[in-house]
């Protein structure tokens, strides 16, 4: 029968066996974040810089907005800008028809003559 002692002494000795973990090179530091600095670049350059140029490009499109220019709403929504305020647009959907939408939910600006009627 094997005592609890001998069981204890065999784990201990085993324990103290084991190599000790190695010590970090002298350069590991800025070598141990290189991957994850590596990730965020490709981040920026795939994800965040074409979605904020978008939204600069949409923030641009917005604010030159004009009376007459025909528009498409995020909603899909097709009409003629007739009236312009700090945050509204009134569009005109047919004649004698208009609604008025927030100026961010205009998500295109379409070429002259494309709404057809006028």
């Amino acid at each position: 029968m094997i005592s609890t002692e001998q069981v204890l002494n065999f784990f201990i000795a085993s324990a103290h066996a084991a190599d000790p973990a190695p010590a970090g090179a002298p350069g590991g530091g800025i070598m141990s974040f290189l991957p994850l600095i590596v990730i965020f670049v490709i981040f920026y350059f795939l994800l965040i810089r074409p979605q904020s140029k978008r939204a600069k490009e949409h923030r641009a499109m917005i604010a030159a907005l004009a009376k007459g220019d025909e528009v498409v709403t995020g909603g899909g929504l097709l009409g003629r800008v007739a009236d312009l305020d700090e945050n509204y647009v009134t569009l005109e959907i047919a004649p004698n028809v208009s609604v008025k939408v927030q100026r961010p939910s205009v998500s295109q600006v379409l070429p002259k003559g494309t709404l057809k009627g006028g």
